[in-house]
């Protein structure tokens, strides 16, 4: 799975060459609110990331576990066909139990691993809602670099709504 990455550095050089080249004096309230938002959307974007990656770890790891559990079902499978062919030639009461009890324990491993595959998905719908929110704030903080440099405050307006999607969005994604 990638890593998600929030890259912050070229926006925070905009914002504060515009802080520091007349856009503070013409707009005070406004680059302390964009100042603020911004610092926010990356707090809430590192979060997210964050929980991103642990579920992506996570349906990693359950996949890997199902995948163990699949082949050890195959191994009781050989296990079976090689006792049923001897039980053809050489029927006895002892290989008739050793043929029930290999069925019943991949019966039991087959449930096991189809509960690792859903556990694994599910974690990976997570992941994938979480890679969304980021996305959101990234955007919300790039158009809040845009509201300073334009000095435009729909654009901050834009970039708050956009964030409070975000926060919504992650919220579904962690209850649901």
């Amino acid at each position: 799975m990638s890593e998600i990455e929030v890259s912050l550095e070229k926006i925070q050089e905009d914002m504060q060459h515009a802080l520091t080249h007349g856009g503070a004096t013409s707009h005070p309230h406004m680059m302390n609110l964009a100042a603020m938002l911004s610092a926010f959307l990356a707090v809430a974007a590192a979060i997210c990331a964050l929980f991103a990656g642990h579920f992506a770890n996570d349906a990693m790891i359950e996949q890997i576990q199902s995948s163990d559990r699949w082949s050890y079902y195959q191994a009781k499978g050989i296990k079976l066909a090689i006792t049923e062919l001897r039980n053809q030639t050489d029927a006895s009461p002892e290989l008739g139990e050793k043929i029930a009890k290999y069925k019943a324990e991949q019966e039991e491993i087959k449930a096991e691993a189809d509960a690792k595959e859903n556990e694994s998905r599910q974690h990976l719908a997570r992941h994938e809602k979480l890679a969304a929110s980021v996305t959101f704030f990234q955007v919300a903080i790039a158009l809040t670099a845009i509201a300073v440099l334009t000095r435009k405050r729909r654009f901050l307006l834009f970039a708050g709504g956009l964030g409070i999607l975000g926060l919504v969005w992650t919220l579904f994604s962690v209850i649901i």
